[in-house]
């Protein structure tokens, strides 16, 4: 059912606009309706029903059909003369880049004017775009009519087989290449991380120092020094060793507590220094350093990333392939 609603065209900005366009879709409406029936009319067959139904009508239709041209073309003055002056406002507003792009961007307009042959019936092209604007202003909703949920669904159909061979086939070529050992990761490293590499250990570097300058801080790295307290402080009275100065009279527990707090102090100074002293030159060696040490371990476990990401693209298009479309026309086969 299209539902109608009188106060969105009163509330709407583009009012006489949207009179416009119901003006001219009657008009496209009783045009294309004509031009059907004048179709059918050159038919012996409808002819002779008509002529078997109502002679009268027959002989009142023929000089018609005979001047239809005629006809036609007072309908085309109608819709030439409201695309130029849409033309004009569009101009004068500045609707486009450039005064001519109108004819272009609404060429169907214009093309469903030529009073000959099937060029006639692209004005069905005005009808549906003067539809699309209606329903965006909410002045007409499609949407409960049974040929928009039909479209709807064989256009979602359409567009869902397309889209899933697509994500399909390009998945199958992601497959092949890392099957082959694809160059992709090498290049890259190569070109795209190599050239990069002095701002990203200028980077790293910095992030580091960053981080141990917070540490450093008393309120910043309170909640760290916090927890390296608790975790050393816990493993020192968990060490057996250090249990047995409990067993010195009068000062071993403050010796175990001194203990535990030097301890402490020490890891996090020692994770401080650690972190506020890397350079960029440091970070440039480690990564040397570990790109020069991959061997046949580090080669075969690439090889079992592989493996993982390819079974995960078999499992993706697996997934990407199932016709969810069918599950609307049968649910029972969800």
């Amino acid at each position: 059912m299209l539902n109608f609603s009188l106060k969105r065209l009163r509330e709407s900005h583009e009012g006489p606009w949207l009179f416009l366009d119901l003006l001219m879709l009657g008009l496209l409406m009783i045009n294309l309706a004509l031009l059907l029936f004048d179709a059918l009319y050159d038919t012996e067959l409808v002819r002779g029903g008509l002529n078997s139904l109502s002679p009268a009508l027959l002989d009142w239709y023929r000089p018609i059909n005979a001047n239809f041209i005629l006809i036609d073309l007072i309908f085309v003055s109608i819709f030439l003369a409201e695309f130029c002056f849409r033309w004009a406002v569009a101009v004068y507003r500045k609707t486009y880049l450039r005064w001519y792009f109108y004819p272009f961007i609404h060429w169907y307009d214009l093309v469903g004017c030529i009073p000959v042959g099937g060029a006639r019936f692209l004005r069905l092209l005005r009808i549906i775009s003067i539809l699309h604007r209606l329903h965006k202003y909410q002045i007409i909703d499609l949407r409960d009519t049974a040929p928009f949920r039909f479209f709807a669904f064989y256009y979602g159909v359409l567009i869902e087989e397309l889209s899933d061979r697509i994500v399909a086939k390009v998945l199958t070529d992601a497959q092949e290449d890392l099957r082959r050992g694809s160059p992709l990761l090498d290049e890259i490293g190569n070109k795209v991380l190599a050239a990069r590499r002095p701002v990203l250990c200028r980077w790293l570097a910095s992030l580091a120092q960053h981080y141990g300058h917070s540490i450093q801080d008393p309120t910043l790295g309170q909640v760290l020094r916090a927890h390296v307290q608790q975790s050393v402080g816990r493993a020192v009275r968990e060490n057996r060793q250090v249990n047995n100065l409990r067993l010195v009279p009068v000062v071993g527990s403050s010796l175990e507590k001194m203990l535990e707090n030097a301890v402490a102090d020490i890891v996090i100074q020692s994770f401080t220094n650690l972190l506020t002293e890397v350079t960029p030159e440091k970070v440039d060696g480690l990564i040397s350093y570990g790109l020069a040490a991959t061997g046949a371990e580090e080669a075969a476990l690439d090889q079992e990333a592989i493996a993982v990401l390819d079974e995960c693209l078999e499992l993706l298009k697996s997934h990407v392939s199932q016709q969810r479309w069918k599950t609307v026309l049968n649910p029972e086969t969800d």
